[in-house]
C-alpha cells in the first residue's frame, strides 16, 4: 500500500531549479536513501513531504491514516522540557501516566501527601499503565536513549548541547512509532557505537524510511531501494548503495557508449551531407532529416563531481611533536602523558566519544590551545588547514558573497598540474556556477556551506590537514573525491570521525581516546582497530574464565570435606553409562535450572511492568537478564547432554 506518492513535482529558487518533474511513491516496507549533491535538493524535497514546504507545481498525495514523523538536522524542541518529557511528548495519555507514576513515586518515597491515598492512587495508574502499554514504552525509551548515549534523563533539553539534541530527537522519532520516518544526517553527531546501535534498530524497524545520510556504510546496510536526485531528476535504484554503484557504472558506461554511437553516426552523416546530395527522391530527403534531427539530440552529460586540484607546499621532517602532553578541566581528565612525532607521511585517525577531549587534542596540536603539562613543538615549515566541524569561520561572514569569501583567500590559484586559474575557476570545479558565486553565503544550504569552506581551507595550501568531523553534511559523491584527493596529500593527514567508511578509506593508524584521558594507539584502519578491540575483549573474557576455573580448583582442593569417589568400573558398564561426578552434576542440574527460569521470570516482570527510575539499574538488570538466559541455555544443553547417557 502507498504510504505517499509524488506526481510531476516541480520546485525553482530562482538562482536553482531543484525539481524538474519529480514522481515516485513510498510503500509499507520501504527502506529509501535519497543521495544527490550538496544542494540538489534532498532536504527540501523531504519538507516537501513532511509539509513544511510547498511545491512550484504537481501532485502530492499523503495516506491520510499514515502517521508520518519527520526529523530535521536541526531539530526545534522545547527547552524547558526535561529529556523523558520530550521524548514522550507525542505520546497522550502513555506520556501522562508515566509522568504521574514518577511523581507519586517520588512523593512516596520521599515521605510526602497522604501515603495511604498515594498508595491508592499508584494501584490505579499501574493497572491504567498495563493496559495502555505505558509501561513498556517507558522501559524502551529509557533502554533507547541509553544506548544513544543520553544519560542524565532529567536534564533541561536547554542545558545540552547541539549533538545531545539530535539523539533526544532521534529517540522521540523512533519511539513514537511512525509509519513513515524522514530523517535527514541522522548519523550527524553520533559516535561509532550509536549509529551502529541506530542501523540495527532501523534494520528492525517495520514502518517506512525515508533518510538522507552520507554514511555509506549506513546507507549499505539499511536501504532497499537508492534515489539519487541528480539536477532536478529523480533517478531509482531498486537495492542497497553497493548496488546503486554497480548499476549507477553500468548506466554511466551505457550512456557513454551510446554517445560514441550518435557522434560515429551524426559524423557519417555529416560528411555525406557535404557531398551535396539533392534531395530529388524521398529516401534521400529523409536521410537529410535525419541527419538534422542527429544535429539537435542533446544528451545529458554525467552529473558533475568535485574537482580538487589545489596545490601543496614544501612539508619538513620536523611536523609537530608532543612529549607528555596533558589538559584537565575542572576534575575531569581529558588528555594524560600522551606522547607522539607526527610525521609527513601520517594519515592518522582520531576516535572517542563526544567530549572525550578529541577537539581539545587537535587545539594543542594546531597551538590554539596551550596544555596544562608536557610540551608541543611545531615545525618551522609547517602550515596548517583546520576544517572544523562548526565551520565557525563561515558563520562569521553570512552576508558575505560567495566569490568575494574566496577572494579574501587569493584571486588566483595554483593548481596541482601547475596552472593558474581564478577564483571564479576555482568555484565551478566545486560545483558553484557563476549564478551562484554571486549569491550571499547565507543562502546556500548547509552541505553547500561545507564545501565553500572546504575549499577556502585547501586553497591556502597547508601541509598539515586538519579535519574534524568532515563528513557532517558533505554529500557521498564529494566524500569520494576527497578520499581520493587524500591518498595523494603532500603533507600530514589528521582526521577526527565517527565516520566508519570515511575512516577505513583514508587513516593508517587510529588514536583511540579511553578512560582517564589515555589515548591508545592502534595500527591500520577502523576495521583493523574493530579487530584489535574485539580480540582484546575476547582475550580479558577468556583470562576471567581461566582465573575462575583455576579459583574452583584451588577451592576444591583445599576443602576439607573430601570428594565423593567415582563409581567403581566394571567390565559390563556401557561406555555411555554417567559417572559418579557426573550424575551429582545432572541432579545438581535439575535442580539448578528451574530456580534460574524462576530468577528470569521475576526479572523480567520488574524490568517490564515495574521497571526502576533510574537508567544505571536499569542496565544492571538488563544485563543480569542477559546473563540468566545465556546460564539458563547453556545448562540445559548440558543437561540433555546427561540425559541421553541415562
Amino acid at each position: 500500500m502507498a504510504l505517499f506518492t509524488l506526481r510531476s513535482l516541480k520546485k525553482d529558487f530562482g538562482i536553482k531549479e531543484i525539481l524538474k518533474d519529480a514522481s515516485f511513491s513510498l510503500d509499507e516496507g520501504d527502506k529509501v536513501g535519497l543521495i544527490g549533491t550538496n544542494g540538489s535538493g534532498k532536504s527540501t524535497l523531504l519538507k516537501m513531504i513532511a509539509g513544511l514546504e510547498t511545491s512550484d507545481s504537481g501532485e502530492l498525495w499523503v495516506n491520510s491514516s499514515a502517521k508520518i514523523i519527520y526529523l530535521p538536522q536541526q531539530p526545534d524542541l522545547n527547552e524547558e522540557l526535561t529529556v523523558l518529557e520530550q521524548v514522550f511528548a507525542d505520546s497522550g495519555e502513555q506520556m501522562a501516566l508515566v509522568k504521574e507514576y514518577e511523581e507519586i513515586s517520588d512523593k512516596l518515597s520521599h515521605g510526602h501527601g497522604d501515603q495511604e491515598r498515594l498508595l491508592d492512587r499508584l494501584s490505579i495508574v499501574s493497572e491504567r499503565m498495563d493496559i495502555t502499554g505505558a509501561w513498556d514504552l517507558e522501559t524502551t525509551a529509557k533502554i533507547v536513549l541509553t544506548k544513544l548515549g543520553i544519560e542524565d534523563l532529567e536534564a533541561k533539553i536547554g542545558s545540552l548541547s547541539g549533538g545531545y539534541r539530535k539523539r533526544i530527537a532521534i529517540a522521540s522519532a523512533l519511539l513514537s512509532a511512525p509509519d513513515v520516518l524522514l530523517m535527514d544526517e541522522p548519523t550527524n553527531h553520533l559516535d561509532a557505537l550509536s549509529v551502529e546501535w541506530l542501523q540495527s534498530y532501523l534494520n528492525r524497524y517495520r514502518g517506512a524510511l525515508l533518510l538522507i545520510t552520507h554514511d555509506r556504510y549506513f546507507l549499505d546496510k539499511v536501504t532497499n531501494r537508492i534515489i539519487e536526485i541528480d539536477r532536478g531528476d529523480l533517478y531509482t535504484y531498486s537495492g542497497n548503495y553497493s548496488y546503486y554503484l554497480e548499476k549507477k557504472a553500468e548506466a554511466e558506461e551505457s550512456a557513454l557508449s551510446t554517445q560514441r554511437k550518435h557522434a560515429g553516426l551524426l559524423r557519417r552523416e555529416l560528411e555525406w551531407l557535404k557531398k551535396g546530395p539533392k534531395a530529388r527522391s524521398t529516401k534521400q530527403k529523409a536521410r537529410i532529416d535525419r541527419a538534422h534531427a542527429l544535429q539537435a539530440t542533446e544528451f545529458k552529460q554525467a552529473n558533475a563531481k568535485v574537482d580538487i586540484t589545489t596545490t601543496g607546499r614544501r612539508i619538513g621532517k620536523k611536523v609537530v611533536e608532543l612529549d607528555r602532553v596533558g589538559k584537565s578541566y575542572s576534575d575531569r581528565t581529558l588528555i594524560k602523558d600522551f606522547s607522539y612525532n607526527f610525521t609527513p607521511e601520517d594519515r592518522i585517525g582520531i576516535i572517542g566519544s563526544n567530549g572525550a577531549g578529541k577537539s581539545t587534542l587537535m587545539n594543542i596540536i594546531t597551538g590554539r590551545l596551550q596544555p596544562d603539562e608536557g610540551t608541543v613543538e611545531i615545525g618551522t615549515t609547517i602550515h596548517f588547514g583546520y576544517f572544523d566541524q562548526h565551520s565557525d569561520d563561515l558563520a562569521e561572514h553570512g552576508n558575505q558573497r560567495v566569490i568575494d569569501y574566496l577572494k579574501d583567500v587569493s584571486e588566483l590559484v595554483k593548481t596541482a598540474d601547475g596552472s593558474v586559474i581564478t577564483a571564479s575557476q576555482m568555484l565551478e570545479r566545486f560545483l558553484f556556477p557563476p549564478n551562484q558565486q554571486y549569491a550571499p553565503i547565507n543562502k546556500l544550504s548547509g552541505g553547500e556551506k561545507r564545501r565553500l569552506f572546504l575549499l577556502k581551507v585547501l586553497m591556502a595550501a597547508p601541509n598539515v590537514l586538519i579535519l574534524d568531523e568532515p563528513t557532517n553534511d558533505l554529500d557521498v559523491q564529494t566524500l569520494a573525491v576527497l578520499e581520493e584527493y587524500l591518498e595523494d596529500f603532500n603533507g600530514c593527514v589528521i582526521v577526527v570521525s565517527h565516520d566508519r567508511y570515511f575512516l577505513d578509506r583514508t587513516v593508517e593508524m587510529v588514536f583511540s581516546f579511553e578512560a582517564a584521558g589515555e589515548v591508545r594507539l592502534y595500527p591500520g584502519n577502523y576495521s583493523i582497530y574493530l579487530e584489535y578491540k574485539k580480540d582484546e575483549s575476547e582475550k580479558e573474557a577468556n583470562d576471567i574464565k581461566e582465573q575462575s576455573n583455576k579459583s574452583s580448583k584451588e577451592q576444591k582442593s583445599n576443602s576439607s570435606v573430601p570428594m565423593p569417589p567415582e563409581a567403581p568400573k566394571t567390565v559390563t558398564k556401557k561406555p555411555s553409562q554417567l559417572s559418579y561426578k557426573e550424575k551429582r552434576e545432572y541432579e545438581e542440574l535439575e535442580a539448578k535450572i528451574p530456580k534460574l527460569e524462576e530468577e528470569k521470570t521475576q526479572l523480567e516482570k520488574k524490568l517490564y511492568h515495574n521497571p526502576p527510575s533510574g537508567h544505571v539499574e536499569i542496565q544492571k538488570l538488563s544485563a543480569r537478564l542477559s546473563e540468566l538466559t545465556e546460564a539458563i541455555d547453556k545448562s540445559t544443553e548440558r543437561w540433555l547432554e546427561l540425559a541421553e547417557c541415562i
